[in-house]
């Protein structure tokens, strides 16, 4: 990874305003792990907390890791063993039943590197279920986003600084690491946005606008002339703003 990951300037209060919903529609994630009392699991990027939560009240053990420390610090506040750690740096060995992780592996570039550690992470025959953002994900608020930079003279960075694979790119890194059974799918999402397109962009672009070199206090300028830019097609007749999500939702296990 060659620049610092974007999660982790987030802020727990600006996550909980603008991405309520990330946690919100982890349920089916949460079915498919179907956690059991006295499992170790991992929950990799476990940000504020939420989802943990509900694993370890299912009656697990669960470790949660996320790179931002301010997120990290909030699930703390809920009473959950959580640690600063870089999904990309995982050195756990051969410790969880379970791994688990939602909305968090688009943000670790380096997916080889996730995927090793994951599967060192996990004992023999362990399973691992997620959700993260898929091929297309976001397409139409990302391209508005650099039609604006490119519209100021800003230099737009080649890339997005987020990872959203086919299912094919997936299921390759994930078998090279070990890991079989693997079952992943591409489900489109359009997902309500309960602070505007403006909202969403201070939390989840600002690392792309960084990387742009947009001065902190230029963005949300930039960020309200984006959402007048998408209004004709992400703007609901009722008034809701709705972003096209796109999510890979996936299962596979370590062998035994």
């Amino acid at each position: 990874m060659t620049a610092p990951n974007p999660a982790s300037r987030w802020k727990p209060a600006d996550y909980a305003r603008n991405a309520a919903f990330v946690p919100a529609l982890g349920a089916p994630v949460l079915e498919l792990l179907a956690p059991q009392p006295g499992e170790h699991i991992l929950d990799l990027g476990c940000g504020d907390g939420v989802l943990t939560e509900k694993i370890a009240a299912a009656g697990a053990i669960v470790v949660g890791v996320d790179a931002s420390d301010t997120m990290v610090a909030a699930a703390l506040a809920r009473g959950l063993d959580a640690r600063v750690v870089d999904g990309e740096r995982l050195t756990f060995d051969a410790e969880f039943d379970a791994g688990f992780t939602n909305a968090a592996l688009h943000w670790m570039l380096d997916g080889a590197a996730v995927a090793a550690g994951m599967f060192r992470a996990l004992k023999p025959g362990a399973r691992f279920v997620g959700e993260m953002g898929g091929a297309g994900n976001v397409a139409i608020l990302r391209r508005g986003l650099r039609e604006e930079l490119t519209l100021r003279g800003y230099p737009v960075p080649e890339r997005d600084p987020q990872w959203y694979p086919t299912i094919e790119a997936f299921s390759a890194i994930y078998a090279d690491a070990g890991f079989v059974d693997i079952d992943g799918r591409l489900i489109p999402r359009p997902t309500e946005l309960p602070e505007g397109v403006a909202g969403w962009l201070k939390t989840f672009r600002a690392g792309f606008m960084d990387h742009a070199n947009v001065p902190d206090a230029e963005q949300d300028a930039v960020a309200s002339a984006v959402e007048a830019r998408l209004e004709p097609e992400l703007r609901q007749p009722d008034g809701r703003w709705v972003a096209d999500y796109v999510r890979l939702r996936f299962t596979m296990r370590k062998p035994n």
